[in-house]
Parts: structure tokens; sequence; C-alpha cells
């Protein structure tokens, strides 16, 4: 429950709200974002003001859509729950946040307010879609979180739109190797939906110890920078990618 500063008015919002910590299996490890279970709909304003508050990366809010579709991966026709989903950074509201809706999704799961491997969620980005995988014959062991109690462990997939790349000005690679700290970049490309540049990295080790210069990246074309680097063979990971947005008031999102 939160008071409604923004307005100055005396009613009361109730929401549920929960920081989940996507890609680790470790607490206090991964990459944050605050989770909020909205009754309603809110104003923007008051959105914003909640991000604020919670200062991560990003802040997302769910709202529960009553009228739910029947899925066909879903056991005996169950209906699929859909949610508005909402992304806001501390300074701006964004399109997509891959680690934001894991978090929400990890958060709906393992809530007991729904009944299915689905959940599809309605976006600016158009309709994404996050099932749960259970992993056979794992459990989770969360004794000083959960009581003691012993959980299946699973994973999640999400389904989102890919994005087209498009070239970039190749006078702007020495500012941006710049910016990285001096990083060789093999190549580099603009995205044509925020214009963020992607930057491909010699390897995922330099992406993962990069450390940039963000006032250098500020001065960047476009909105952030994406960085990303093929991941070593037996990984089991594709590759490697950090993005670096101090324009939204968010220096780096894992």
């Amino acid at each position: 429950m939160a008071g409604d500063g923004v307005s100055g008015r005396e009613m009361k919002i109730r929401f549920g709200s929960d920081r989940v910590d996507a890609f680790t299996d470790s607490a206090f490890k991964g990459n944050p974002a605050a989770v909020c279970l909205l009754e309603e709909e809110r104003e923007e304003e008051w959105l914003q003001a909640v991000a604020r508050e919670f200062n991560l990366s990003e802040t997302c809010y769910l709202t529960r859509i009553t009228e739910s579709e029947t899925h066909p991966d879903s056991p005996n026709g169950t209906l699929t729950p859909r949610f508005h989903l909402r992304w806001f950074t501390p300074g701006a509201e964004v399109k997509l946040s891959g680690h934001a809706t894991l978090a929400a999704s990890h958060a709906l799961f393992t809530s007991g307010l729904i009944n299915s491997n689905t959940i599809e969620f309605l976006t600016l980005s158009g309709v994404l879609t996050a099932k749960r995988v259970p992993e056979d014959n794992k459990l989770l062991d969360t004794t000083e979180f959960q009581n003691g109690e012993a959980h299946e462990c699973f994973s999640i997939e999400l389904d989102f739109p890919a994005i087209a790349l498009t070239e970039s000005n190749s006078a702007e690679v020495s500012s941006i190797s710049i910016a990285l700290n001096g990083a060789s970049i093999i190549d580099l490309k603009r995205t044509t939906t925020e214009d963020d540049l992607v930057v491909v990295l010699p390897s995922e080790k330099i992406v993962a110890d990069l450390q940039p210069q963000f006032d250098e990246i500020q001065k960047c074309p476009g909105r952030g920078v994406i960085t990303t680097g093929v991941a070593p063979p037996g990984s089991g990971f594709d590759f490697y990618g950090h993005f670096f947005c101090p324009k939204l008031g968010i220096p780096e999102v894992i």
C-alpha cells in the first residue's frame, strides 16, 4: 500500500511488490528488478514516481487482464493468464526490458496466483510469452527464504520480437572505442527501433570485464550502447551482453 503522493490526494493505492534478481541462482547477485502487481491501471506520473523510489534499473508493473485466451500448449485446455506489463527506469518508460520481464515471470510463477506454465504479456512491444520449463529431478533448496522447504527448479523461456539492425557510421567507431576504454570493435550496428548502438567485441571475457567511461557514453549518438561477444564453446550460451544507457538514468543493465 502506498500514498498517492504524486497528486496530493489522501487516498491509498494498494499494490504488491517484490524485488527479483534475474540471471542468477544465488541471493544478492544477478540483475535486480522491482515487480509490482497492481489491482488496476495507474497513471504514468504515479508509475514513474514509484520507479524513482525503487531506484533500480527497471521497475515493472503487472495488471491482470480478466479475459484470457486458451493456449494450445496448456494442459486440459486451461486458459493462459494475460497481464498488461510496463517497464520504467528511474527516468523514463521503456518499450522492452528482458531481465525485468524475466523477473515478472518468475514472480508470477512462484506466487501461486496462476495455474499455468505459460503467461502472455501485453506490452508496448506487442504480445510477449513466458513459458515455465521444469527441470527434471531437481529441487531448489530455499532453506533461508521459505521455511526450509524444497521447491522444484525450473527455467523460463521468453519469446521476444526480433529487432532489425542497420549499418552505423564507421566514423563513430573511434569515439565508441574510447567510451569503452579502448576496446577493439569487430562490428558496429544500430537498432532500428530505439536507435541503440550494437557493438560486437572480440570475446565474452572482454564484454564481462568491460569498464566503460559513462561520461563518454553520454556523448555517443543514439540512446544507449549494447555490447556483445560470442560465448566460448561448451559454456551453454550463445553470447554475452551488457547494455549501457546513462541517458535513461541506468548506467548499466546486465
